[in-house]
């Protein structure tokens, strides 16, 4: 898939002349984070435009016909590295692997990852949940898809210590208030006599296990089963497959990029 031209300038770089483009666009570009945080860190002093405290009017010049910022780029005193071509992946996560990028913790899905790329999750399951997980070097992908305001479908099959009550399937599809604020699944459709799929639009931390324990419940089991239109479709556990160019197109036309 080719790449869309940048969109800050009237004009695209090409082989007789160079472009610019918005330092926060630049470093989402290059994976660093996404645009939003970008401004963030710009804000916050933590980043550097040569020797130069950065600020969010600069921006920054690319090499003619490509993408890379012939500027030196630091963030807390490392370089930035170039924006890589883009990379979506799906895995399958077990339970016992740690979403956070940890290089310290052998639990951490750092140590899974091609070490050719620079991937990040888009959302994250907690350590005792597996299923669906996305990863890409797509910084406005990755916002987009983890941003609440977004509203994107993610589907859960959940399981609980016991057999469960009509009331008890009644109460996750009300509103609730678990004392992080209002929250409410989408769609909850019982599955056997202790599990139950459940679809979310929201994504707080750990909201299907405070859910079910508010309502007097211990969740045994979580699995992510869909992001948006995207499925395990047999990928094992613990395995890893790119998206098509198909799944791709659809998913960036899904969260407007």
């Amino acid at each position: 898939m080719t790449e869309k031209p940048y969109r800050d300038d009237a004009t695209a770089p090409n082989s007789s002349q160079q472009a610019t483009i918005r330092l926060a666009h630049y470093l989402a570009q290059s994976g660093l984070c996404s645009r939003r945080e970008a401004a963030r860190r710009i804000e916050a002093g933590e980043i550097f435009l040569g020797d130069k405290l950065a600020k969010h009017t600069d921006r920054v010049t690319l090499a003619a016909g490509q993408r890379h910022c012939l500027e030196k780029l630091f963030y807390q005193g490392e370089p930035i590295s170039p924006p890589e071509p883009h990379s979506y992946l799906l895995f399958n996560k077990p339970v016992g692997i740690d979403c956070r990028l940890l290089k310290d913790d052998p639990s951490s899905l750092l140590h899974l990852l091609p070490q050719d790329k620079r991937l990040y999750p888009a959302g994250r399951l907690d350590k005792d949940s597996r299923g669906l997980l996305l990863l890409s070097n797509d910084g406005e992908l990755t916002h987009k898809l983890m941003h609440p305001d977004f509203c994107h479908s993610k589907c859960y099959r959940v399981t609980v210590e016991r057999a469960f009550t009509d009331e008890f399937i009644h109460a996750l599809r009300a509103p609730m208030d678990y004392g992080h604020g209002q929250v409410r699944a989408s769609q909850v459709t019982p599955v056997s006599a202790n599990s139950f799929e459940i679809i979310l639009t929201q994504g707080k931390k750990r909201q299907i296990r405070r859910m079910c324990r508010h309502l007097g419940y211990k969740v045994t089991d979580l699995c992510r089963t869909r992001i948006m239109e995207l499925t395990l479709d047999r990928l094992a556990e613990g395995e890893f497959r790119e998206l098509s160019r198909a799944q791709i197109a659809a998913l960036k036309d899904a969260v407007q990029l």
